[in-house]
C-alpha cells in the first residue's frame, strides 16, 4: 500500500493528499512530527520535511512538487498539469506561487505562531509576525480573487494542481481562523466553496487537531 508521511496542518502534505484523491489513488497516512526530526523519518528524507510518499516497492519520493510531478508521469490519464505546453507553464508558475510564495509569506508563519507554539512549544505567539502574515494574506486573497474572476479555474479553463495547492493552503489558514472571508459575492470565496465541495476535500475538512479547533464554518461548503 502507498504510504504518505504527513505533518499536522502541513499545507504541502494536504496538497499531495488532494492530488492522490483526485487521481483516485488509494493511500494510507502516517503522521510525522517533523519538528522532532526522528531518525527513522530522516532516512526517508534527510531534509526532515513532509510530505514523503513511500511506494509499496520501497521507493521514497520526497517533497510536494517532486511527488506531484512523479504522480503526473505515472498516471497521465487524469492529468492535473494542463492540456498543452503553454498551460503547463502557467500551472508550474502558479504552483510555485502557492506552494512556495504563499506558504513562505503567510502559512508557515501562521502555522508556527498559532499552532506549533501553542501545541508543541507552549509559547505565546509573536504579535508582529501575526500582523505581517495577515497583511500578506490580504494580498494573496486579492490575487486569488483576480484569478477566479478572469478564469474558470485558477490556472485556466480546467482544474489543475494550482487549485489543489491553493485550496490546501487556504484550508490550513481557515482552520487557524486566519481568514476574514469577504461577502458571498467574492470571487475568492466562491472558488473556495467549489473546492470545499469536492469529494477529495471531505476527509481533510473533517479532521480536527488536538489543542486547536477551527471556526464553525470551516467544514461547511456553504460558509
Amino acid at each position: 500500500m502507498r504510504l504518505l508521511h504527513e505533518a499536522p496542518l502541513d499545507p504541502r502534505s494536504r496538497f499531495i493528499r488532494l492530488v492522490l484523491s483526485e487521481k483516485n489513488l488509494s493511500f494510507e497516512l502516517r503522521e510525522e512530527r517533523s519538528w522532532e526530526r526522528a531518525p527513522e523519518f530522516l532516512t526517508l528524507n534527510p531534509a526532515g520535511e513532509t510530505p514523503v510518499l513511500r511506494e509499496a516497492g520501497g521507493l521514497n519520493v520526497p517533497g510536494a512538487t517532486v511527488i506531484a510531478e512523479y504522480l503526473e508521469e505515472l498516471y497521465p490519464e487524469h492529468s492535473l498539469m494542463g492540456g498543452d505546453a503553454v498551460s503547463r507553464v502557467e500551472t508550474r508558475r502558479l504552483l510555485g506561487w502557492f506552494l512556495d510564495k504563499l506558504s513562505r509569506e503567510v502559512t508557515e508563519a501562521l502555522r508556527e505562531e498559532k499552532f506549533l507554539k501553542r501545541v508543541v512549544y507552549n509559547a505565546p505567539p509573536d504579535v508582529s509576525v501575526l500582523r505581517a502574515a495577515s497583511a500578506n494574506l490580504s494580498h494573496h486573497l486579492d490575487y486569488i480573487a483576480w484569478l477566479a474572476e478572469h478564469r474558470r479555474w485558477l490556472g485556466g479553463e480546467r482544474m489543475t494542481l494550482v487549485d489543489l495547492a491553493a485550496a490546501a493552503q487556504l484550508s490550513v489558514l481557515d482552520y487557524l481562523g486566519s481568514i476574514e472571508w469577504p461577502s458571498s459575492e467574492s470571487e475568492a470565496r466562491g472558488w473556495y466553496a467549489r473546492m470545499k465541495s469536492r469529494p477529495s476535500m471531505r476527509e481533510i475538512l473533517s479532521e480536527r487537531m488536538s489543542g486547536v479547533m477551527p471556526p464553525r464554518h470551516y467544514s461547511d461548503p456553504d460558509f
